[in-house]
């Protein structure tokens, strides 16, 4: 794929952004991640954008398409992908929303791609007028090469991008990953999480975790939620960033959720406190805003009980 044609790659139809790749076609879908307004109102913060490949009306999933890839195309590829994220987020037309877009430092060792690639970037955002600090680099906390990671989060900052770890479960290598890095945002894996919450000596790790990021200014986020159960477990465990399938699923842009999910007045968060006025719930509903977090029943604090599979 040559470099110099990578943006004659991208196609704006139906309000939306897409690319192509031979015989795929590259769609975003996108994924709120909710912070906790209050106990019981979330407000979207943030979008994740994800792709969805399909040849011929077929749709293959990540791990069937990214091995289809050829290795030197992998770079344009990547950096099509998050091209078209940014500009579908973009085009919702949020005051605040950002976007959370993954980002692969061993793509980019040579120093002019990395430079190349910043601009790509920067220039995406500067076409749906979405501010660099609206833009969060995800970096798989498995990626490897310490001395990479750190000269990619290095640049990465410095051209106003902020920094999130994925995948991260408290293991030796994700613990040093997060105490070398300081990133802004700690994304904790979700299968890991769902199996802490089931008992009382995993449900107290987390808390001390979550604490402890907090405490070194680190935003920690709970992806995967599956169960209403489990969002109400988060709040007891003080996270305010939530994502999962009990709260919104991804949608194929152009997404609903301007609709689904209205930006609130609500100041940015850690500004200053709603007005009471401004804090009032509404009903729970998909259609008004801020959302109003379901009230599950659920066994009173009984750890070790697996809850219903939704």
């Amino acid at each position: 794929m040559s470099q110099h044609s990578i943006y004659s790659r991208l196609v704006h139809m139906a309000g939306a952004w897409s690319t192509a790749y031979g015989p795929f076609v590259l769609r975003s879908a996108l994924q709120p991640i909710f912070r906790r307004i209050s106990d019981d109102v979330l407000d979207v913060y943030a979008f994740q954008g994800l792709v969805r490949a399909e040849r011929n009306e077929e749709p293959y999933p990540p791990s069937q398409f990214f091995p289809m890839v050829e290795p030197q195309d992998l770079p344009s590829v990547d950096s099509l992908l998050r091209s078209i994220h940014i500009l579908n987020v973009g085009s919702l037309n949020r005051a605040r929303a950002g976007v959370f877009v993954s980002f692969q430092p061993q793509l980019y060792i040579d120093p002019s791609a990395m430079r190349l690639e910043l601009d790509r970037i920067r220039l995406a955002g500067h076409e749906v007028a979405v501010q660099p600090d609206r833009i969060v680099c995800d970096i798989n906390s498995n990626t490897g090469d310490g001395r990479l990671i750190a000269s990619a989060i290095r640049q990465l900052r410095q051209a106003g991008f902020r920094i999130s770890i994925s995948n991260y479960e408290a293991s030796e290598t994700s613990i040093e990953v997060v105490r070398m890095h300081k990133p802004d945002f700690v994304r904790f894996d979700g299968d890991w999480v769902r199996d802490y919450m089931h008992n009382s000596a995993g449900f107290a790790l987390l808390r001390v975790i979550v604490h402890q990021l907090r405490d070194d200014g680190i935003e920690p986020i709970f992806e995967r939620l599956e169960e209403n159960w489990q969002v109400e477990l988060c709040a007891d465990l003080g996270v305010t960033l939530l994502q999962g399938y009990a709260l919104a699923r991804p949608q194929l842009a152009p997404t609903d959720f301007n609709e689904m999910f209205p930006e609130t007045s609500f100041p940015p968060a850690g500004e200053e406190e709603a007005s009471p006025a401004s804090r009032t719930q509404p009903r729970r509903t998909f259609t008004e805003t801020p959302i109003t977090m379901p009230q599950p029943t659920r066994p009173s604090r009984v750890f070790g009980k697996r809850g219903s599979s939704s």
